[in-house]
């Protein structure tokens, strides 16, 4: 399995599950950065059209293009459902942001084969790594 820094390394299509367009929630904050550091950021939030100037998707299951990593700013009660969809559509990684931890989506990440983070902040480990996809 690969590193926290080498899932988000190999990423170049991250689907943000959860991503709010309110400036002051770290799910808008966070994805904002990934996106100013040449990420591709798909918007998953079935209450609001658009988000950083792109459609927003309903649901995982309504993608209809193939994403690196599915990015989870949802509740922990919520964890399992998004990591089971990101199983569905054949996400290689999932990560829960900060203070999200589930022992049962772990689980299913380890039987699906895919890599799993929990727990810690994206924009954290792009910092820490010096990370880009610029350029």
């Amino acid at each position: 399995m690969r590193t926290p820094q080498q899932i988000l390394a190999d990423a170049r299509t991250i689907a943000v599950v959860g991503a709010s367009r309110d400036p002051a929630k770290s799910a808008h904050s966070v994805p904002a950065q990934l996106i100013r550091y040449g990420w591709r950021v798909i918007p998953v939030n079935p209450h609001v059209a658009e988000i950083f100037g792109q459609p927003t998707y309903p649901s995982l299951a309504e993608l209809d293009v193939p994403v690196d990593l599915v990015n989870v700013f949802r509740p922990v009660p919520e964890a399992v459902e998004v990591v089971r969809a990101a199983v569905r559509i054949g996400a290689p990684a999932v990560w829960l942001q900060s203070g999200i931890a589930s022992p049962v989506a772990r689980e299913i990440a380890a039987t699906a084969g895919i890599d799993y983070v929990e727990d810690r902040c994206t924009a954290v480990e792009r910092a820490l790594g010096g990370l880009t996809r610029a350029g």
